[in-house]
């Protein structure tokens, strides 16, 4: 299980060994995921399936839940229960 803010994010699921795009070997690895919801941003470490080849990243269904309710409380402003590790700025670049 991996941790967002002291709520667990689990992935119990074991991959499929070969990539259903390209074929390519499978391994289940740990990668950051953005998740957004409104104005907020959530950065999350979770381990899933990702295809030696092409890059593929293989999510279980239970973990692809998990991102929907987390969007959905970002979207709502529901972050009591998330910890804040700074700010975010827009800025305009000049070309």
């Amino acid at each position: 299980m991996d941790q967002l803010e002291g709520k667990e994010v689990s992935n119990t699921m074991s991959y499929v060994k070969k990539c259903p795009r390209c074929g390519g070997d499978v391994i289940k690895k740990e990668v950051k995921e953005v998740l957004y919801g409104g104005v907020n941003t959530a950065i999350l470490n979770v381990k899933v399936g990702v295809c030696l080849l092409c890059g593929e990243r293989l999510y279980t269904p239970d973990l692809v839940r998990q991102f929907e309710t987390i969007e959905r409380k970002l979207e709502l402003q529901e972050t009591k229960d998330f910890q804040k590790v700074g700010q975010s700025f827009q800025v305009a670049v000049v070309a």
